[in-house]
């Protein structure tokens, strides 16, 4: 009959979650049960979460966790690990997701093709198991998501600062320890690279938050265009981005939409706040019963941060997100006064609503990140929107079942009763996350033109047709 071997089921206390309840199964066809064993997630003294179980041809088992160094490392089963202060996967978000491949014929000549995430850039090396040694291989990305295994090869997926979301073939030479090709086959934007004269590169930087001796990381885009030059006693305007999940991860890779911004003359900083996935488990931790807490003030103290090291104008600083960065982007204007505009997109403003609403994969999610009922309150922008002192703008699509499009209707009203300057852009057939390029660029564009408007103080290069705010002339 058809048996189910089960390798691991686990409930841990942590917020990547997903990992944490994967079920990691093989069909194996026996008569009966004969032999059944728990290799990781069975001890509930140990914290840990395990992912990503692969077998080898001859039937060993490799798979990924963290559990000592609390940095997800590659384990083969009964013959220890690989150990590196790096990430050698992510939060399981999406499924098949894969972070690395045995490579061989035959388990004698198994090598494993993995990739690392460490100080915020990835790496890719070939990691024999059998002596433990590990070979770095000469690879463009500085972003790697996926990988899998060729004949004689291997693909990955990636991007770096200046090649945008790709797919390459990997040759590797005899001893298998160097690349001899390195060759893209698809490319998610073919002619960008011609444009790289307008690039601004990121810059990895560390900033201290508001925890003394604890530090959190960002990439930082200088404004840059290779045909202007901005006056030399003028400080650029900033806008802070915050990314969704919130347990995602910004990656310092090629994107469109921070050139925009940077081509234009506004600096950009993108924020790994604490709880981002990339730099560990006690990094993912912070962020434990402290949404809308450690977010905020790590957002905040990278803007504060930029100003005293004289990068940035800190009187024009102004901050975006979508999804739970936009409830980050929302919950900084209505509990701080750092900034002195936002943009929300499709954001989470109603925590209790978020958490009605959750489906099954993220039905308890929420409550890891938040805490009890009066922290669900007491951090949810929409509760207070008599804190909101400056001027929002704010998109929807209204296909969207995540975040109700009436949730961000309402704080719109409430905000523009109070005689704030507001505007609301809502898209037709537009779900969770925008789909439609003159949308997504209908939205950069107004965006842009409000923070020139009413916080930059300049004329936007581009003739763009001004969104309606309401409260102002």
């Amino acid at each position: 009959m058809l048996e189910l071997l089960v390798l691991l089921s686990t409930h841990e206390r942590n917020i990547d979650f997903l990992s944490s309840f994967t079920y990691f199964v093989s069909f194996i066809i026996f008569r009966e049960v004969e032999n059944r064993i728990c290799i990781a997630g069975g001890d509930p003294t140990l914290v840990e979460s395990p992912t990503e179980p692969k077998w080898s041809s001859k039937g060993q088992l490799f798979f990924i966790t963290d559990r000592q160094s609390g940095f997800w490392n590659i384990y083969k089963w009964q013959c220890g690990n690989y150990a590196l202060d790096a990430e050698f996967s992510k939060p399981m978000w999406v499924f098949g997701a894969s972070s690395y491949a045995l490579l061989g014929k035959d388990d004698s000549s198994l090598k494993i093709i993995c990739c690392y995430r460490q100080n915020g850039r990835s790496y890719v090396g070939v990691l024999d198991p059998g002596s433990g040694s590990f070979s770095a291989l000469d690879i463009p990305f500085s972003s790697v998501t996926n990988i899998v295994s060729g004949d004689e090869c291997f693909y990955i997926e990636g991007a770096s600062a200046n090649l945008p979301v790709s797919i390459a073939k990997v040759t590797l030479d005899e001893k298998r320890t160097m690349t001899t090709d390195f060759s893209l086959i698809w490319s998610s934007s073919d002619d960008v690279t011609k444009y790289k004269s307008y690039f601004s590169l990121p810059e990895f930087i560390e900033f201290p938050t508001v925890i003394p001796g604890q530090h959190a990381y960002a990439y930082f885009y200088a404004p840059y265009n290779h045909s202007f030059q901005g006056p030399s006693d003028e400080k650029p305007p900033l806008l802070v981005r915050t990314h969704g999940g919130p347990t995602e991860e910004a990656r310092g890779v090629l994107d469109l939409n921070v050139q925009y911004w940077t081509s234009r003359g506004c600096a950009l900083v993108d924020v790994n706040y604490g709880g981002s996935s990339g730099y560990g488990r006690e990094y993912r931790e912070r962020l434990l019963g402290q949404w809308g807490v450690v977010d905020v003030n790590d957002c905040c103290s990278c803007a504060t941060f930029l100003v005293e090291t004289g990068r940035v104008d800190g009187q024009r600083l102004c901050i975006t997100g979508e999804s739970a960065g936009g409830f980050t982007t929302l919950a900084c204007l209505a509990f701080r006064q750092t900034f002195k505009a936002g943009c929300s997109l499709y954001g989470i403003a109603d925590l209790t609503s978020l958490r009605a609403g959750s489906h099954k994969l993220e039905a308890c999610y929420t409550d890891n990140l938040v805490g009890n009922k009066q922290a669900y309150f007491e951090r949810a922008p929409i509760n207070f929107v008599d804190k909101f002192t400056c001027p929002l703008i704010l998109f929807h699509g209204l296909e969207d079942t995540v975040v109700p499009p009436d949730q961000t209707a309402k704080l719109y009203k409430t905000i523009k009763d109070k005689g704030l300057p507001v505007a609301l852009v809502e898209y037709e057939g537009e779900p969770h996350g925008f789909r439609k390029a003159e949308n997504i660029k209908f939205t950069l564009e107004k965006e842009m033109l409000l923070f020139a408007r009413l916080v930059g103080k300049f004329k936007v290069a581009d003739d763009i047709t001004p969104v309606k705010i309401e409260n102002f002339n």
